[in-house]
């Protein structure tokens, strides 16, 4: 947001007050003079005129947890349990999920109340890609990695999946590599096949692994190596 529609959304300025304060360098943003209006102001930036905290500095917040089968990636749910129940933070409200999983999907999740950051995470043109552990009911033929490289059309949303890559780990399992997220796309690539996913666990985004010391349900914050990739 611009400095000067941030202080014109106070109730104790009007616009041609916010401009002569701007003119007059009472404003300040992060310790800096902010004398134009065009100024960036972010959720984690303080704010104060003449010295006067209009909005104090917090730090941004991020989080990997790895996400539990049987849980919601939701903020709230009236019926089922919910990742942010599974966190023991203050604030906790303005926290986000960067990246959400199925209700049945395990794995890694990333949580931050930085929205910048999350959309880069999420946007398709970041193209991040995301490794699945997927588990089958039938065997996973050699011949899926080439269909799946190729991409898959959905007639539901008529577009074609961008090339995703194939990795047999064993008769029934593999690492499918993925650089967008659709509906149930891996559920429904392997229903190409009539072959039903039994098991999908996230192991990683971009550079962001799941901390194998991480049990279901737990969660710790990302380092700052882990932060800056995206």
């Amino acid at each position: 947001m611009r400095v000067d529609r941030f202080l014109s959304n106070l109730p104790r300025f009007n616009r041609q007050q916010v401009r002569l304060l701007l003119v007059q360098g009472r404003v300040q943003v992060d310790g800096q003079p902010a004398r134009d209006g065009h100024h960036p102001v972010s959720e984690f930036s303080q704010v104060t005129v003449d010295s006067e905290v209009l909005q104090a500095a917090r730090p941004p917040r991020y989080f990997m947890l790895h996400k539990p089968m049987g849980c919601v990636s939701a903020t709230s749910d009236p019926q089922h349990p919910t990742v942010l129940d599974l966190l023991d933070e203050p604030d906790k409200q303005r926290l986000h999920i960067a990246g959400r999983l199925d209700f049945n999907t395990s794995g890694l999740l990333l949580i931050t109340d930085d929205g910048q950051w999350s959309r880069r995470l999420t946007q398709p043109g970041s193209k991040l890609p995301k490794v699945y552990h997927v588990e089958t009911e039938q065997p996973i033929g050699a011949h899926y990695a080439e269909t799946f490289a190729n991409g898959i059309y959905f007639a539901f949303e008529d577009l074609t999946t961008l090339p995703a890559q194939l990795t047999l780990l064993g008769s029934h399992s593999a690492h499918l590599t993925l650089v967008e997220g659709r509906y149930h796309q891996v559920k429904r690539m392997f229903g190409l096949f009539q072959n039903k996913v039994v098991r999908l666990h996230r192991e990683r985004i971009g550079e962001i692994v799941l901390d194998p010391g991480l049990a279901p349900g737990q969660y710790r914050p990302l380092t700052a190596e882990e932060i800056q990739p995206i």
